[in-house]
C-alpha cells in the first residue's frame, strides 16, 4: 500500500486523561497501529476537555454535558469523512447514547467502514432496557467486535453476530515476579462504584486479617463509594488498609509489584484489563465469577473463583493460597503463560484482518495483512 492508499482509522474512545480499561485499550491499539506502515490512525476523544476561556463550562453540572456533547458531535461531522474505518469503542447506557449511536450514524452518513468495538459487561441489560437505541443502530454497524466470548454469546441473543479480539497487555510494561515467599499483602484496583462490590473485598478481608494479623490491603480506585467504604472498614475493625485513590495507568506496574494477591468481586463484568494485568505481575488472582470472567481466568489454573457476593468463599480461597504457597506460585506461572495470547503480536493480525475485510472492495492497493508486523509488548 503506498502512502496515499494507506488505510485510514479513526479510534474513538475515552480520553487518556480519565482512568478506565477502555482508555487503556485504546492507547494500546494506537501505540500498535502507529508502528504499522499501512496505516493512518488518528483519534478523537469521547470527552474532549476545553481549555483556556471555555474551561468553566465543563465545571457545571448537566451543562458540561450538553456542550461537551455537541462539540464532539461537530468534530465528527468534520473528520470522520476523512477516515476509510470508524473504529468506536463502546460503554453502555448514556455514554453509549451520546458517545457511540452519533458514531455510528455520522460514520453511516458518510459512507464509511464502522466497527463497533463493545466492551460493557452490562451489555445484556443495557440491550434489554434501551431496544430503541441498542439493536437497530447496532445493526448498521460493519462489525461488531467484543473482548470475549462472553459478549459474544451475550449479542446473539439479541440477534446480533458479533466476534471476539481479547485485550491486549503490554508484558514489556508489567514486570513477572516470583513472589515465592508469599506475603500476607492484597490488593484490589477496581473502581469505588456499586457494579465492582468492593464491600464484598472488604468482608473478606476482615476474615483474612482474623486470621493472619499482620495482613495489608492495598485498595486502589476512585469512585462514589469511597466514604462508605472507609466507613465500612472501620466498622469492620480492620487495620492496614490502605485506600490509595486513583492510580494512573503509567504507575500500576508498581502498584501490582507492591502486593502479593490481588482480590476482586465484581457482580457484573466483562473481561476486565486487570486481570490480564495480573496474569503479566505474577499477582495471583481471587474473584467471582460475573460475567465474562470464568471466560478468561479457569478456577484452580490461572486462579480461583467464588459466586458473586460471597465473601466467605473469597477469603476462603485467599487463605488457602497463602497456606499453600507452592500452589499460588503454580497458578501464577500458568497465568503468566497463558497471558502471552493477549500480547501485540497475537492479536495486531485479527484487527488488520479485519480492517482489510472491510475495505478491500474500496481501497486500491489493500495489502493490510502483508504488512510487516511490529512489537509493541
Amino acid at each position: 500500500m503506498t502512502h496515499s492508499h494507506k488505510l485510514r482509522v479513526c479510534i474513538l474512545a475515552p480520553s487518556a486523561e480519565y482512568l478506565g480499561g477502555q482508555a487503556r485499550q485504546a492507547i494500546r491499539l494506537i501505540e500498535g497501529f502507529r508502528l504499522e506502515t499501512s496505516l493512518a490512525v488518528s483519534f478523537i476523544p469521547h470527552n474532549p476537555k476545553f481549555r483556556g476561556v471555555f474551561q468553566w463550562l465543563q465545571r457545571i453540572k448537566y451543562v458540561r454535558t450538553v456542550v461537551t456533547s455537541l462539540w464532539y458531535w461537530t468534530v465528527l461531522c468534520f473528520k470522520i469523512p476523512s477516515c476509510d474505518v470508524v473504529h468506536v469503542f463502546s460503554a453502555s447506557y448514556l455514554s453509549y447514547l451520546l458517545a457511540v449511536a452519533p458514531a455510528i450514524l455520522i460514520g453511516k452518513l458518510f459512507g464509511k467502514k464502522v466497527v463497533l468495538n463493545y466492551r460493557s459487561g452490562e451489555a445484556d441489560d443495557h440491550l434489554t432496557r434501551w431496544p430503541i437505541t441498542t439493536v437497530p443502530i447496532m445493526r448498521l454497524a460493519d462489525a461488531i467486535i467484543v473482548p470475549s466470548g462472553y459478549l459474544v454469546n451475550v449479542f446473539a441473543r439479541f440477534g446480533l453476530h458479533a466476534k471476539a479480539i481479547v485485550n491486549t497487555v503490554e508484558l514489556i510494561r508489567f514486570r513477572f515476579r516470583d513472589r515465592q515467599p508469599f506475603r500476607p499483602i492484597f490488593l484490589t484496583s477496581r473502581s469505588l462504584e456499586p457494579l465492582y462490590n468492593v464491600p464484598c473485598v472488604l468482608r473478606a478481608f476482615a476474615l483474612i486479617q482474623a486470621q493472619i494479623p499482620s495482613a495489608r490491603f492495598i485498595v486502589a480506585g476512585s469512585g462514589s463509594l469511597r466514604r462508605e467504604l472507609e466507613t465500612l472498614s472501620q466498622e469492620l475493625g480492620l487495620f492496614n488498609v490502605e485506600f490509595r485513590g486513583g492510580v494512573p495507568f503509567d504507575a500500576m506496574p508498581e502498584l501490582y509489584d507492591e502486593a502479593d494477591f490481588y482480590m476482586m468481586a465484581p457482580n457484573l463484568d466483562n473481561m476486565p484489563g486487570t486481570l490480564i494485568e495480573c496474569f503479566a505481575s505474577g499477582l495471583p488472582v481471587v474473584s467471582t465469577d460475573a460475567g465474562g470472567i470464568p471466560y478468561i481466568l479457569t478456577h484452580e489454573q490461572t486462579g480461583l473463583l467464588a459466586s458473586c457476593d460471597d465473601h466467605r468463599a473469597l477469603a476462603r480461597h485467599a487463605l488457602y493460597l497463602w497456606g499453600n504457597q507452592e500452589v499460588a506460585a503454580a497458578i501464577a506461572a500458568h497465568a503468566h503463560q497463558y497471558v502471552q495470547e493477549y500480547t501485540w503480536t497475537h492479536v495486531r493480525e485479527r484487527w488488520l484482518t479485519l480492517y482489510q475485510e472491510l475495505v478491500a472492495p474500496t481501497v486500491p492497493g489493500n495489502t493490510l495483512a502483508a504488512s510487516n508486523p511490529q512489537r509493541v509488548d
